[in-house]
């Protein structure tokens, strides 16, 4: 049977302005000819999918409630999730020139700015959680909010996705023996599942939390998105072997420059795209019994393994 037809393409544009208009107004708060916050501006506003607001967002509605009251969580999480992506680009990291189509926030501005940058996200985002009555109409109860910030600084920092950055700048120590293929596929699932996985994770529960949903529901929504981060590093890996720059907006074929340690360099195309495909598949029915409101959700899941950028 096939699935019923839902316009993600109008779904994700409508919450993608609805996030973007509330991280104005946090930009807005700054005054504007200050460095830092030009900084800031351009890589959090450069574009890109908001694809953990929309999470936090769908997850929200999934569970019958008002997504508004998911935007705090939201907009921190993009913070964060811009803030590791200046980081990641730097050239100690992995030395990118391009990101969301545009150049990189040290190649716009300099290093030490970038830094500063990537840090001055990650903080305000945990001030925006602290104080959102500063920038919201509606926001969770005091603790609930203390719930969120335990959730997003737990995925965000030393057992989350700083770990996994960690573990993938010491890939190349279990590059060694590359005929050991079953090891080398170990470390990467769980360098995966931190880097990328945990923020991804952290995105569908932060909208759960943030409407005090059911713990069953909660747990439903956890398996979901556990699949759904290891499914969109896979992708992430595929389209870096077979993508186009020019809708990415980054360059392609950089893993195999770098010798990166990725799934189709494992795998090979074929069988990381069989295995992208299974998670995605348990994905979907980890929320098979959520009714018509978790759409968004499956529709995403279906998007991630189907995506070209």
């Amino acid at each position: 049977m096939n699935a019923p037809f839902f316009d993600l393409t109008a779904f994700l544009k409508e919450h993608r302005d609805i996030v973007d208009r509330c991280l104005e107004k946090v930009l807005s708060s700054f005054d504007p000819e200050r460095e830092l916050v030009r900084a800031m501006r351009h890589s959090l506003m450069a574009g890109g999918k908001r694809l953990r607001p929309v999470l936090a967002l769908a997850s929200a509605r999934a569970c019958g409630k008002d997504i508004k009251l998911a935007l705090p969580a939201a907009c921190a999480l993009e913070m964060i999730h811009t803030y590791s992506l200046i980081h990641d680009d730097l050239p100690a990291m992995d030395d990118d020139d391009l990101r969301r189509g545009k150049p990189t926030c040290h190649k716009k501005f300099c290093e030490s700015t970038a830094i500063l940058a990537g840090d001055a996200l990650l903080t305000h985002a945990f001030y925006i959680l602290s104080r959102p009555q500063d920038f919201f109409d509606l926001v969770p109860e005091s603790d609930t909010l203390l719930e969120l910030t335990a959730v997003i600084a737990m995925a965000a920092g030393i057992n989350g996705m700083v770990e996994g950055q960690m573990l993938d700048m010491q890939s190349e120590n279990h590059q060694e023996n590359k005929r050991n293929k079953d090891s080398l596929l170990s470390h990467l699932k769980h360098m995966h599942e931190l880097k990328t996985g945990k923020m991804i994770a952290a995105s569908v529960a932060a909208g759960a939390v943030s409407v005090n949903a059911q713990v069953t529901l909660k747990t439903d929504l956890a398996a979901y998105a556990g699949h759904l981060g290891l499914a969109f590093q896979v992708m992430d890996d595929i389209l870096n072997v077979e993508g186009d720059p020019e809708k990415m907006g980054k360059a392609a074929g950089s893993d195999l420059r770098r010798d990166k340690l990725t799934f189709p360099a494992i795998l090979g195309l074929d069988r990381s795209k069989s295995f992208a495909q299974q998670l995605i598949d348990q994905a979907l029915g980890a929320i098979d019994r959520f009714d018509s409101q978790a759409d968004p959700l499956r529709a995403i899941a279906r998007y991630v393994i189907n995506r070209d950028r």
